[in-house]
């Protein structure tokens, strides 16, 4: 009897063990709201699954050290890998090491370069960026009546997602409906809070007027409205938009500062990216491209959206 007992647990620790999947995460970025939502996200997922044990690393806005952080996960025999690039330009490189090691790649949220070219086993999970930009752009043109000045705040040039979302802006503000609103001003804020409100404080100092601020992200949004409060403007005369649908963003809605936002599933692109590199590190099928929809959300449907970024 007890042979069998023994038999039985060693046959459940053989199991369990042949099922253990070890994935390595590196993320662009620690110290950002909105990947630190998708992060925990992941983790949340993580712990629900039998098994499955993440190694997270932070790459600190640092291509090189993602590139070391892609190279050690390989050599300490993980079965899949998910990258939250810092640089969108820089993703091939990362695809060919993964693809010559035979581990399965999973980027997430930014649009690698080589996304219509990725090796087997890899694969892109975010929101359809043509999404983002159009569903802000075209509120905020509502919310002008199809003129005025704008002026436009960028990511990181070197995100797909900075570039795609200015586009859009673009895009939107060169048809019938919108095309009597001005761009006065566009320049990088490198998605940060602090460098859209100094960004707007220098707008201002140099007398530049306008009617909205058309924010790549909602930190760069944030900023811009604390940059026109210490000026001591009425926040009721300037349409700020952002885009993420962050916690800050939401109360800045829910105080009548912020206008129009885009909800970014982060949590959902999370969960879908461990999915596809778990997937992926089987041998399964996954879709090169896996879209979470973006959302639009006005003060009208707020309530619906507090909870979940």
């Amino acid at each position: 009897m007890k042979k069998m007992i023994m038999g039985a647990a060693l046959a459940v620790m053989m199991s369990t063990a042949a099922h253990a999947e070890t994935v390595g995460v590196s993320m662009a970025l620690f110290d950002d709201n909105f990947l630190t939502v998708l992060r925990n996200g992941m983790q949340d997922y993580a712990k629900t699954l039998d098994g499955v044990t993440l190694q997270v690393e932070d790459a600190q806005n640092d291509v090189a050290k993602q590139q070391s952080q892609i190279q050690n996960f390989i050599a300490a025999g993980v079965d899949a890998i998910i990258v939250n690039p810092v640089d969108t330009d820089a993703t091939a490189a990362m695809s060919k090491i993964a693809a010559d090691a035979g581990i399965a790649l999973v980027y997430v949220n930014r649009e690698p370069v080589n996304v219509d070219t990725l090796p087997e086993k890899q694969a892109f999970v975010a929101s359809n960026e043509l999404e983002s930009g159009t569903l802000q752009t075209q509120e905020i043109c509502n919310l002008l009546g199809g003129k005025g000045k704008a002026v436009v705040m960028m990511g990181e040039l070197s995100n797909q997602a900075a570039r795609m979302r200015t586009k859009d802006i673009h895009d939107v503000l060169a048809t019938d409906a919108c095309k009597g609103i001005t761009i006065v001003e566009e320049q990088t804020a490198n998605w940060s809070r602090t460098q859209g409100a100094d960004l707007v404080t220098n707008w201002l100092s140099a007398g530049t007027e306008f009617d909205a601020v058309i924010a790549n992200n909602d930190e760069m949004a944030i900023g811009a409205i604390q940059a026109l409060k210490a000026a001591g403007k009425p926040m009721d005369k300037v349409v700020i938009g952002g885009i993420d649908a962050t916690q800050d963003a939401l109360a800045a809605m829910a105080a009548g500062d912020l206008d129009v936002t885009v909800f970014q599933n982060a949590a959902g692109q999370g969960k879908g990216s461990l999915d596809a590199a778990l997937k992926l590190a089987k041998g399964e099928a996954v879709d090169k491209k896996v879209y979470i929809p973006f959302e639009l959300v006005t003060p009208a449907n707020l309530k619906d959206y507090q909870a979940k970024n």
